[in-house]
């Protein structure tokens, strides 16, 4: 039986600034959290702003635990020389939910590609090294609905599964919105549909 795969690395807050230098140029590296492109759009504009006369701001981000979305962009260094390599090492330290940036001033030297792709990577590297990485959970979502009379027994499951309960609604009846580890879930599911006049869906 395969294992289910249901944890993924993330960073929980911004990088602090790194530099690296070489022959002059420096390169300013940073790690954000993202969760959406629109994220990803506004670290980029916070980034051109704080660095305005900085010549290449390249950069390359991952979103998405089972369905992945990446994006590497050079920023006008040659074709695969700076977005490649920063994504390289996004692949590397095995993260994702991420974006890293490395901005250059360049020192008055052409580093020729292979210089750029050491630089980029080094950069990158280093911006992730400063980073808070930590493991998280691939969570499914289950909504119940059940009558007050079935609290005590829903509330009995939760605790001993130690589920975390997302949302709930209080009225005439319960709803609870939980969220579970997604190689429980199907466990889950069964105990809960096992229980008799309580109604649960995928969400």
């Amino acid at each position: 039986m395969n294992e289910i795969k249901d944890t993924y690395k993330t960073i929980t807050k911004p990088s602090e600034e790194t530099l690296f230098k070489d022959r002059n140029s420096k390169f300013f590296g940073y790690a954000f959290p993202v969760n959406s492109e629109e994220d990803v759009k506004l670290r980029l504009e916070e980034l051109r702003k704080l660095h305005h006369t900085a010549r290449h701001h390249c950069y390359a981000w991952q979103l998405g635990t089972e369905n992945i979305r990446f994006r590497a962009n050079d920023d006008g260094e040659p074709s695969n020389s700076a977005g490649q390599p920063i994504y390289g090492q996004i692949q590397a330290f095995d993260v994702t939910n991420v974006l890293v940036v490395s901005v250059r001033y360049f020192g008055g030297t052409k580093l020729g590609v292979g210089g750029l792709i050491n630089a980029y990577r080094s950069s990158a590297q280093l911006a992730l090294e400063a980073s808070d990485i930590i493991e998280k959970t691939i969570d499914v979502q289950f909504k119940l609905s059940f009558g007050y009379d079935l609290m005590n027994k829903v509330q009995r499951v939760i605790k001993e599964k130690n589920l975390e309960i997302v949302n709930q609604k209080l009225e005439l009846a319960c709803e609870y919105t939980i969220a579970v580890r997604k190689s429980e879930a199907d466990a889950i599911f069964s105990i809960f549909e096992s229980i008799y006049q309580l109604k649960i869906k995928k969400l």
